[in-house]
């Protein structure tokens, strides 16, 4: 009769305490971060539906991982892509093959799309289509890049400075490699805008 009971309040005592766990992760304090260039500053919203990537993305950008990293890849009409630690040094031949050491699980999403705009991650050619830790690429195609959609994870989206990456996309590259002929330098910083617009996302 006692284990009966004993029993019984344990259960009870459970489901008590699992009613507190939380059911999500919840959100970051600012979801913005500002990448700062000579080109002029672009500010991106991170998406809460992309967890881990968000939460990477913002780490990196408080530990400064980013700053004096570069675009080191650019395509007009395409893309623009940094985020490489090696594009830091004075070889050119191993921009895009470097990162924390460390690479993040998929969180591809169908409703996510590559629109104009979109900031998603880089990755190798592997069959989890595991992001890179640090890379990323922003979309700079009008109509976008749907050739692209659930192979990579896209996190989130310029919300103001494409001027910034349209500029960025038009500087002169290598042809062999499509990095700038002059190095396209990075900040990145969290930073918190309560007026910032937020109406257009496609998901949040």
């Amino acid at each position: 009769m006692k284990t009966k009971i004993i029993l019984t309040l344990l259960l009870i005592l459970g489901i008590s305490l699992g009613s507190f766990t939380p059911a999500h992760k919840e959100a970051p304090e600012s979801n913005l971060v500002k990448i700062k260039t000579e080109y002029g500053d672009i500010v991106v919203y991170l998406y809460n539906a992309t967890p881990k990537h968000q939460a990477n993305f913002l780490k990196l950008a408080k530990e400064k991982f980013y700053n004096g990293t570069t675009f080191h890849r650019v395509i007009k009409n395409f893309m623009i892509q940094g985020g490489d630690p090696n594009s830091k040094d004075n070889d050119p031949n191993n921009d895009g093959m470097g990162g924390p050491g460390y690479t993040i699980d998929a969180e591809i999403n169908p409703l996510i799309k590559h629109k104009y705009g979109v900031i998603a991650a880089a990755r190798d050619n592997n069959p989890e289509k595991k992001s890179s830790g640090s890379q990323f690429y922003i979309v700079n195609n009008k109509q976008g890049t749907p050739f692209l959609d659930n192979n990579y994870t896209v996190f989130g989206e310029v919300i103001s400075g494409m001027e910034a990456v349209e500029l960025i996309s038009n500087v002169a590259t290598s042809p062999g490699n499509n990095r700038p002929l002059k190095d396209v330098k990075m900040t990145v910083e969290v930073i918190k805008d309560p007026k910032a617009n937020l109406s257009g996302l496609q998901i949040k």
